[in-house]
């Protein structure tokens, strides 16, 4: 699946970027797979600053907001340790819709319309995404040789295909075209690392989620508790909850932005922010009106285009994984040559403490770029079981920043308010992240009497489209059941 999402969803499936994965193998035993990219060793902490000490665009388009790619070595170490085909069986079908091309849909051809003033700026990106000079129409056929015969590399070496030999050495010369830092030192150090999963229990279920880099588990976890206290919870969409939920919310993102960063390069708290005991001290915070966010001091702590899928296999197996480039189409460089997108996530970094990154997150020191450091994630790849210990809902989403909450409201709405799966993914959606101090919510999703209530408590509302693309499997007493966002054009597919 993650192959074959780098050739026919190229805006975020990838072999350019990174992700995570949050495993159950059917014997019960549960693992998560950390395959976040890194600052080459040529990053420094102010690179993407101008002399006035502001951010620039550096971080978000072009060679130098490209990490060192972590895909394929997760890609590959997941199937070296857990899988059971043929890795050339695996690989074969992202190989033949490279070479032979796929069906251009009318979302695929309006999704590069839409990035192609970025993309043309790159010769490469050109000639993979804008045949003739324009986006693909649709009914048309994308067809991407150089990417075949990327995939045809690491189909015969697996990692090394990508990490060193000839793909190395294109990668390494597309940063010589645009002043990257990409160095061959930097790919072939490059690891995939095994970590232990956060656990959360929450009334009964446990959830099982990604810990640092990524700041997903820990963050949807602290506000899970925090909510947890609170029983029974207010119906859904009243102004109770809602506030309630965004001042949990705000004071779990406080706590992302000021604490967590990679675990190699600053010790995370995660015992103390997950602790129920801290949850409570927290919800005793929450009274009746919304309190504002403190300013933030960077001192204190010392993607969006991603996607993701969800697989249970007939044995219980079961597989929560997000993958991104961040922006939509990465760095929006492709690899000449090669024929895969760069990432653009050191935009992911604190580039500069204290000030907000493209998802308006303002970070602190815990997430200061430096050479070899795993940038902070928000992804939430989750596996939940029910009280019995039994395998339940995989779930995940894109989403930035967003995709805590989401994956927060999709477990709540399932567990909290007894909504089947189609209907707790479909529902309204609302996000606060401390920073900016507003009260996200979508545009027609809560009555106008909820919305005006929330204002008299003191909250600020920014209305927006609908976001996230969430793609959940749920264990039904008439079997499994997958659910795709019906914001997005994903689907379910069972054999």
């Amino acid at each position: 699946v993650g192959f074959a999402l780098a050739v026919v969803h190229p805006e975020a499936g990838n072999i350019g970027g990174g992700g995570f994965m949050v495993i159950r193998t059917a014997d019960g035993k549960v693992s998560s797979l950390d395959y976040r990219e890194t600052a080459p060793t040529g990053a420094t902490r102010d690179m993407y600053l101008d002399p006035q000490g502001e951010p620039t665009e550096l971080s978000v388009t072009g060679h130098l907001s490209a990490g060192v790619p972590g895909s394929v070595a997760g890609l590959t170490q997941a199937h070296e340790r857990l899988g059971r085909l043929p890795f050339d069986s695996v690989i074969a079908p992202a190989i033949r819709l490279a070479r032979d091309g796929f069906g251009v849909d009318e979302y695929r051809s309006e999704s590069i319309r839409s990035d192609s003033a970025r993309l043309s700026q790159y010769p490469a990106s050109v000639a993979s995404f804008l045949p003739g000079g324009s986006p693909p129409p649709p009914g048309s056929k994308l067809r991407q040789a150089d990417l075949a015969s990327t995939l045809e590399a690491i189909r015969r070496a697996g990692a090394p295909g990508f990490y060193r030999g000839p793909v190395a050495d294109l990668i390494v010369a597309e940063m010589g075209r645009g002043g990257g830092l990409i160095t061959h030192g930097d790919l072939t150090r490059y690891r995939a690392i095994w970590r232990e999963p956060i656990t959360i229990q929450y009334r009964g279920h446990t959830v099982y989620s990604m810990p640092p880099a990524s700041s997903g588990g820990v963050t949807m976890g602290e506000i899970l508790n925090i909510m947890e206290g609170y029983d029974p919870l207010p119906p859904f969409g009243t102004p109770a909850l809602v506030h309630r939920e965004a001042e949990a919310m705000r004071r779990a993102f406080s706590d992302r932005n000021a604490y967590l960063g990679d675990p190699a390069f600053v010790r995370n708290p995660t015992e103390r922010l997950l602790s129920k005991e801290y949850a409570a001290s927290l919800r005793q915070q929450i009274g009746e009106r919304a309190t504002p966010t403190p300013r933030f001091e960077p001192a204190a702590a010392g993607g969006a285009s991603t996607t993701h899928y969800s697989v249970v296999d007939a044995e219980g197996n079961a597989v929560s994984c997000t993958t991104t480039l961040n922006n939509s189409y990465g760095s929006a460089v492709t690899v000449t040559g090669a024929g895969f997108l760069l990432n653009d996530e050191m935009d992911d970094f604190a580039t500069a403490p204290g000030k907000p990154n493209m998802y308006g997150l303002v970070q602190g020191e815990a997430n200061a770029i430096a050479p070899g450091k795993r940038m902070l994630s928000a992804m939430t790849p989750s596996i939940v079981l029910d009280p019995a210990g039994q395998l339940y809902l995989v779930v995940g989403t894109p989403g930035g920043p967003r995709i805590i909450t989401m994956v927060y409201h999709v477990i709540s709405n399932v567990i909290d308010h007894r909504m089947p799966l189609p209907e707790a993914v479909a529902a309204p959606r609302m996000h606060h992240q401390a920073l900016p101090d507003s009260l996200r919510v979508e545009e027609g999703g809560f009555t106008r009497t909820t919305l005006d209530s929330l204002r008299s408590r003191g909250h600020g509302i920014s209305t927006g489209d609908y976001w996230g693309d969430v793609e959940a499997i749920i264990r039904t007493p008439g079997g499994w059941q997958g659910v795709s966002d019906p914001r997005r054009g994903g689907g379910g597919a069972g054999y």
